[in-house]
């Protein structure tokens, strides 16, 4: 099993649009995401990311193929040494440790290209597997802030997991 991460291609639309329309993907994610997720979101979405500089947000391909996505948000001001990690697998993959190894390859790329001292994740309180996959890379659980998220007409805690830079 080869997991890479690289920059999205138009070429991708078809494999993006398939995987990225799916209600269990939506409910992890910020309501930023799409859903339904449709070819003209994902041509958008290709638009942004193909022509992006600093390349922040990247295909995670298995054996070629894309399965997901995977990205980083550089915060500003007081905050220009953070960024916060986000990704998606699509279901059909999901339990196979490809976000664990996409994550990897993203925290490697985050400190090396960019002067960031931590990554942070916000994750539902349901999505156990994403923590799981961030603990796997050595993120520590940093707190919970609780009730905070409001998603499909729940209140959910939002884990907030951090992986400093290593010197």
């Amino acid at each position: 099993m080869a997991v890479l991460i690289r920059q999205w291609q138009h070429e991708n639309l078809t494999q993006l649009t398939a995987l990225a329309n799916n209600i269990h993907i939506w409910n992890n994610l910020r309501n930023y995401f799409p859903n339904p997720y449709t070819e003209e979101d994902g041509r958008a979405w290709l638009d942004k990311a193909t022509v992006e500089v600093p390349l922040v947000n990247m295909a995670i391909c298995l054996n070629e193929d894309v399965v997901g996505g995977i990205g980083l948000i550089l915060n500003t001001d007081v905050y220009i040494k953070s960024a916060e990690i986000s990704y998606w697998i699509g279901e059909p993959f999901w339990g196979m440790g490809i976000a664990t190894e996409a994550i990897r390859q993203m925290i490697e790329y985050s400190f090396y290209y960019f002067d960031i001292v931590r990554l942070y994740a916000e994750v539902f309180e349901n999505n156990k597997a994403s923590m799981r996959a961030l603990e796997k890379n050595g993120f520590y659980l940093e707190g919970v802030r609780r009730k905070s998220v409001f998603k499909n007409d729940l209140l959910m805690d939002d884990y907030i997991w951090v992986k400093l830079r290593q010197w």
